[in-house]
């Protein structure tokens, strides 16, 4: 009859226990010595071998020839105790007889020699499962029992055992199981049973464990009935666990914010019949995972579930933040809370996708911190954009060549691949054309309107005959230096130079209160006199700048068709 591999590969010995060192070798000098206790507790997570250990003690107690402390498990004592014949040694389950009848059942027959053995031991599992008159019934004698009688106590919740049960007993508490410890356990077993099992088959059923030998040895029997390899693929597949790449697929959904998406595949899953709460489970364990891998990345692989593989999570981890991992996690675990009260299951779920997908839905201090992050990324991501544009888009400098801009040359053409030659630069402006490109002036002066070119010497107050380009200049150059506030209003107005004094129209009283103030004067003060080459004064109005006569209108017409070899005005 096949017997389980957690049952037929059991240990029998404290030196085949595994992971629980601290407390084998204690045991093991105890029995050695004789100075074992009348009472034990033994405490952990299920799988970690609390039972096991209480079964090797009572053989080791019992044994006729007992090997530094380990049973021989080859008398009597010890084969009758391993296959139950002898009724000295009992296993009791505190969860079916936790009635106090029961205990003092247990207490009356306690009083009794052994029959066949030397210590008459009661194993009793899942101590916390007992009543408060069942624990009042077991004090007594077990503070005080008769010379052959041992107690060894179990449970995997230690908060539920009284203070007057604990104080009586010896206290041993069982850790979990590391994975290298599980993998390594695995391997052998494989390896002595004939089973195929690959390094990372038995990596990801360590991980799938999750600290408990017994679980490990329980999949590890499951996927060996499915026969073959025993690889993480095929792990994946007969434990139904490829359903986690459909889980992947939604957390990518949420972190690329795409809500459609996120709610269509929701939708696949429910049309397919899976429950939302356990969707909304294995998203939570997905985060849980990458906000470990993301923290701790070189020792939180013995933390992760092992459901992903190494792959995956580097995918979905490589460009989110903690913070934002953190939201995620916290959203995943109150909407599963709440859903157990919810009376539409779907709905909410539905909701909380829309949640995670966008912060800003969910109306408190995360919305605020995703909206700030949001912008300081854009910013991040802006400044460099900002000043390659600034950098293209400025005039070039006025005044005196910069004589230090002339030594750069372009590498030779032959020493440059075609695909990375630098391209064409533009035409520099010609000598009596410092700054962006002005018509000439006719010798015939202009009307009174507009000042007359001015002579060669001062060469940059030539913009000022451009009329509303040359403004236009002028308030793009002031709005790096004032709010936005200000240069809303002033795109709504118009400038003239006359002289040494810039005029700025505004179309209504409103615009000019809000431009005529010291802040606004001095950014366009400094940046008209840059213009002009000279010191002006700035005035402001309300209305329009006048309009320029047919004379005029001419002129520019005629600086127009200047610029093209192939147009004539006449």
């Amino acid at each position: 009859m096949y017997q389980a591999l957690y049952r037929k590969w059991r240990p029998k010995t404290f030196s085949d226990v595994i992971g629980q060192s601290h407390i084998t070798e204690t045991l093991q000098k105890q029995v050695a010595e004789g100075r074992t206790s009348h009472a034990y507790l033994f405490t952990g997570t299920r799988g970690t071998g609390k039972t096991t250990c209480a079964k090797i003690l009572a053989k080791a107690v019992n044994c006729e020839h007992p090997v530094n402390g380990d049973p021989c498990n080859r008398c009597a004592s010890c084969l009758g105790i391993e296959n139950g014949s002898f009724l000295d040694v009992l296993e009791l389950d505190a969860a079916s007889n936790n009635g106090v009848d029961q205990v003092r059942a247990l207490r009356d027959e306690a009083i009794y020699s052994p029959a066949n053995v030397k210590k008459r031991v009661y194993i009793v599992d899942e101590v916390h499962m007992l009543s408060t008159a069942a624990f009042n019934a077991l004090l007594k004698i077990l503070e005080e029992p008769p010379e052959h009688l041992m107690f060894i106590l179990a449970t995997t919740e230690l908060h539920k055992v009284p203070a007057t049960i604990l104080s009586r007993c010896q206290r041993f508490s069982f850790k979990r199981i590391t994975p290298q410890d599980v993998a390594k356990r695995l391997t052998y077993v494989a390896g002595q049973e004939g089973i195929d099992l690959t390094a990372d088959g038995a990596e990801l059923l360590s991980r799938l464990a999750d600290g408990a030998l017994r679980d490990g040895l329980s999949l590890l029997d499951q996927c060996a009935a499915a026969g073959g390899t025993i690889d993480s693929a095929a792990v994946l597949e007969v434990l139904g666990l490829a359903g986690n790449l459909q889980t992947a697929q939604l957390m990518e959904c949420v972190l690329r914010r795409d809500a459609k998406a996120a709610l269509l595949l929701l939708n696949q899953l429910y049309a397919g019949g899976k429950d939302v709460g356990a969707v909304l489970g294995e998203l939570s364990t997905l985060t849980r995972d990458l906000l470990l891998r993301r923290t701790a990345p070189e020792g939180g692989a013995a933390l992760l579930s092992g459901g992903y593989d190494s792959a995956t999570l580097d995918r979905l981890g490589k460009e989110i933040s903690a913070s934002r991992l953190i939201y995620l996690a916290s959203t995943l675990q109150k909407a599963t809370a709440d859903l157990y009260y919810s009376s539409n299951r779907r709905t909410d779920a539905e909701l909380c996708l829309l949640r995670l997908c966008d912060e800003s839905l969910s109306g408190d201090l995360t919305a605020l911190e995703a909206r700030i992050q949001r912008l300081e990324e854009a910013q991040a991501r802006g400044v460099v954009i900002r000043a390659a544009v600034e950098q293209s888009t400025a005039p070039p400098p006025t005044g005196k060549a910069q004589p230090k801009a002339a030594p750069k040359a372009a590498p030779a053409a032959e020493d440059v691949p075609p695909w990375e030659e630098p391209p064409l630069p533009e035409e520099p402006p010609m000598a009596e054309e410092p700054g962006e490109r002005v018509f000439d002036i006719p010798a015939e002066p202009a009307p009174q309107k507009h000042p007359p070119a001015p002579a060669p010497s001062t060469p940059q107050a030539a913009p000022a005959a451009a009329g509303g380009n040359w403004w236009r200049a002028l308030a793009e150059g002031c709005k790096g230096r004032l709010p936005p506030m200000y240069r809303a209003f002033l795109d709504m107005c118009t400038g003239s130079l006359e002289g040494d004094t810039v005029t700025v129209y505004a179309p209504d009283d409103i615009t000019l209160g809000r431009l005529d103030n010291d802040r606004v004067r001095s950014a366009l003060g400094e940046e008209a006199s840059k213009a002009a080459g000279m010191p002006v004064r700035l005035t402001f109005r309300v209305g329009e700048p006048p309009k320029a006569t047919p004379r005029e209108n001419l002129q520019n017409l005629l600086k127009f068709g200047s610029q093209f070899d192939n147009i004539q005005i006449k």
